[in-house]
């Protein structure tokens, strides 16, 4: 039993992505750093006042929501729309902020982490660089949260072997861009619906309160996750996979813990199929 014990945790260990030692990327000279923290921590600021502050450094509000974690702030910028207006890439378009009322500060989802995680061959790190530093001019200084990885392997991110990667998508919905996007408008609890470019949209959408529960038992402080994104290009309207987008927004979510909500990527996908039926 000892040794089929070992041999589990051995493939566990190597079907982790990220833990070859390579060197991290740079673009037009500027060194990334080798690990990087998926979110920047700052001192607490209400709702009204993360709104005012990044639109002081020129970001656009496009929504906020209430959740079991506190309150995401959903913003974006020309810069990071002209980013992502590429096919697949339209969920690094708009940028994440928990007003976390409970640890009383604000946890900002770093554009770096997630735009090398989404953007993969085709992210911008002056794009990114460039949206980090205004956040850090409104909000800073900030701290890097304890999540973090490697920065050479976030585009190749998986949780462990057999586990979805960003490509492996689900589509919840088929039909014109117009009905789709009228379908995300017109369902409960949609926070936001932004037009990344022609053919290019992504929708915040509510999950089902039963479902949304597992911010709170894997950890709230991460609960920006919250609304769910659903990108509307081409036909379809597309998620991430939440076995991908669970481990990725929680890298330092373990086997246990992930078996601990094992019902819900499945509900995930079956709650947003009935938004776009």
């Amino acid at each position: 039993m000892r040794k089929f014990y070992t041999l589990i945790m051995s493939a566990l260990v190597l079907g982790f992505c990220g833990c070859a030692g390579t060197a991290p990327e740079a673009e037009a000279g500027v060194k990334i750093e080798k690990v990087v923290a998926t979110y920047k921590i700052g001192a607490y600021s209400d709702v009204d006042s993360v709104k005012s502050k990044l639109a002081s450094v020129g970001f656009e509000v496009v929504g906020t929501k209430a959740t079991d974690a506190g309150t995401t702030v959903l913003f974006t910028n020309a810069q990071m729309k002209a980013m992502a207006n590429k096919p697949t890439r339209g969920f690094a378009a708009v940028g994440r902020i928990l007003v976390d009322d409970a640890n009383k500060q604000i946890s900002i989802a770093n554009p770096v982490y997630f735009g090398k995680a989404f953007m993969q061959k085709e992210y911008s790190h002056a794009t990114a660089a460039s949206a980090l530093a205004s956040l850090e001019k409104a909000f800073g200084p900030l701290k890097d949260s304890a999540d973090k990885w490697e920065f050479a392997g976030l585009a190749d991110y998986h949780f462990m072997m057999s586990m979805p990667y960003y490509a492996d998508m689900d589509v919840v919905g088929t039909g014109s861009t117009a009905e789709l996007v009228a379908k995300a408008k017109a369902a409960k609890g949609t926070t936001a619906v932004v037009q990344v470019g022609a053919d290019s949209y992504v929708a915040f959408v509510e999950l089902d309160k039963r479902t949304s529960g597992f911010v709170k038992k894997i950890g709230a402080q991460n609960g920006e996750i919250l609304p769910y994104a659903v990108l509307i290009e081409g036909g379809e309207a597309k998620a991430l996979n939440a076995k991908y987008f669970i481990a990725i927004s929680y890298p330092l979510l373990t086997m246990t813990e992930f078996m601990g909500i094992a019902t819900v990527p499945d509900a995930i996908t079956k709650g947003l199929q009935k938004i776009f039926k």
